[in-house]
């Protein structure tokens, strides 16, 4: 029997093609970010071991995908646009509303157990070491008495474990809504602050879920996780009703003068 008739010809990929897609992959995994530059052409082009004209005809694709810009004399950059999904004034009315903040609670249970239980089971030696390096961050930042400093290293530490999870959709989710999650963790900073005796406790909570991503134990690092954020909501319930409490005995006193 003759299989000439059969066989199709193997085409091979256009090497911009190909350029392309690798490019692609860096900007879904992180190690491209948007708003990032690129290496300048002849940089790149050596990088990739291609000709300029291939990588050329690459970026030109990826621009038309709006996923790069190009700026005149100022070079290409990974797009600003990519993150711009979650970041619209409904967001904003969130951060505002003190019920939303505990929505944003119970949704960092999902987002971060799920992101520790797979950063403990595919982590490597140096997401491991990036984690360890962005919890330093958080004791450095505490000395600095600065809330939204501390918050912002709170959020750098989660991010780190979302990259060691190596699931691009929960790392880039948790990049593209990172306004709304640094506000909710320095409101939670704020109000824990009014009770110095949480301060160890919390601390303890963060070093356990650290502790149980880098020794690789997935379902400790998802009871961790949960256990933590499970402490906030418990502390953060209890002082709101501390404060209607002291509000209403307010209103009370001031009736009565």
């Amino acid at each position: 029997m003759s299989y000439s008739g059969l066989i199709k010809t193997v085409k091979q990929p256009k090497l911009s093609d190909v350029i392309q897609e690798q490019l692609e992959t860096m900007i879904l995994e992180g190690s491209l970010q948007a708003g990032e530059k690129l290496l300048p052409e002849r940089e790149l082009a050596k990088q990739f071991e291609v000709s300029r004209p291939s990588l050329r005809e690459a970026i030109q694709k990826l621009e038309a995908k709006k996923l790069v810009v190009r700026k005149q004399g100022g070079g290409t950059f990974v797009s600003q646009s990519i993150l711009s999904g979650l970041s619209d004034p409904l967001f904003e009315l969130m951060a505002q509303s003190n019920e939303s903040q505990f929505d944003l609670l119970e949704f960092r249970h999902g987002i971060e157990g799920m992101a520790s239980y797979y950063a403990a089971m595919r982590g490597t030696a140096a997401d491991f070491n990036e984690i360890q390096n962005k919890h330093d961050n958080i004791g450095n930042a505490q000395l600095e008495n600065d809330y939204k400093l501390e918050a912002n290293a709170v959020y750098d530490f989660y991010l780190a474990i979302c990259a060691a999870s190596h699931n691009a959709i929960i790392l880039h989710l948790s990049r593209s809504m990172k306004a709304l999650l640094v506000d909710n963790i320095e409101k939670n900073l704020t109000m824990m602050a009014k009770r110095p005796d949480i301060f160890s406790q919390n601390t303890d909570y963060r070093k356990n879920l650290l502790e149980a991503i880098v020794s690789g134990k997935p379902q400790r690092a998802w009871g961790a996780s949960h256990s933590h954020l499970a402490f906030i909501e418990e502390v953060l319930l209890k002082l709101t009703q501390e404060n209607s409490r002291v509000e209403r005995s307010m209103r009370r006193m001031q009736r009565k003068t």
